[in-house]
């Protein structure tokens, strides 16, 4: 049986009379995006904190890569990459100079190279000779996430991605955490957007009260609740989905940025989101 690429069992942490985490316990596969749902003070960060070896917990067990938190930390470490809820990039220096930065602290051979690559990953090469300051947030938290990767961490913890991101950018860093799953990386996401688990996660848990409370894929996770009275409605546009038409597609892309392909967001077909092509949709109340 393949060990998982993360595993945590029990762990429970204290701040005195303040129980934030009361025995949690999950699984992460290799090469998947797993969810940590959960509202503002649930207990995220302090279990990613954990895993990162940043805090040590009360009791129970966590390993990472089948090395275990407390006893190596060390050896968690050469594995891990944490990007918290804040991009840590130096405004100062250029996207192409905050790349080299960090690969010399990690010793790389040719850290020029290694900066060079990551920014043609993340779709920032022309951007990489200007200062950081100068950028936009979305570019700002791929930039961010992209030194999280000097390295090639097995695991990369990213801790509410795209708090504070507009629409556009939350899509962009949509794109780069499928990237990243898709490579093989192994991607633990903590949020509290209900839209962003649905759309990145193979598997979800919801963290409520420092407990998990749910933990399944996202169509086991439907199954909870009964089916819904069916009635024809007329589809209206979502806010993202008008947003997204009025301001047109991304600059040098020529294609929309929800769906990469030119295509309406909520047509795929070019069709104006209000009208679509006439066709009703199913909505009603529970049964």
């Amino acid at each position: 049986m393949t060990t998982p690429a993360i595993s945590v069992r029990g762990i429970e942490k204290s701040y005195k009379d303040l129980h934030v985490l009361r025995g949690v316990d999950f699984e992460a596969e290799r090469g998947s995006i797993f969810a940590l749902l959960g509202s503002n003070g649930a207990g995220k960060t302090t279990m990613v904190r954990i895993l990162s070896t940043l805090l040590k917990a009360d009791a129970g067990a966590a390993s990472v890569q089948g090395i275990d938190v407390a006893a190596d930390p060390l050896g968690v470490r050469e594995r891990i990459s944490l990007t918290g809820q804040f991009a840590a990039v130096d405004e100062i220096l250029t996207g192409r100079e905050n790349l080299v930065l960090v690969a010399k602290l990690r010793h790389l051979p040719d850290p020029g190279a290694v900066a060079d690559r990551l920014l043609a990953r993340f779709r920032l090469t022309e951007a990489g000779g200007r200062k950081v300051g100068t950028y936009s947030g979305g570019m700002r938290r791929r930039l961010d996430i992209a030194m999280s990767l000097v390295g090639d961490p097995d695991v990369i913890y990213l801790d509410e991605p795209t708090t504070g991101l507009d629409p556009e950018s939350r899509i962009e860093v949509w794109d780069v955490v499928k990237e990243l799953a898709s490579g093989g990386t192994t991607v633990l996401l903590t949020t509290q957007y209900l839209d962003e688990a649905e759309q990145l996660a193979d598997r979800i848990a919801i963290l409520h009260e420092g407990r998990i409370i749910a933990n399944d894929t996202l169509a086991g996770l439907k199954r909870l609740l009964p089916p819904a009275k069916v009635e024809y409605v007329e589809k209206q546009p979502t806010l993202e989905e008008i947003f997204l038409t009025l301001i047109g597609p991304s600059t040098g892309s020529g294609t929309h940025p929800s769906t990469g392909s030119g295509t309406h967001p909520s047509t795929g077909s070019g069709t104006h989101p209000s009208t679509g092509s006439g066709t009703r949709v199913q909505r009603g109340d529970a049964a």
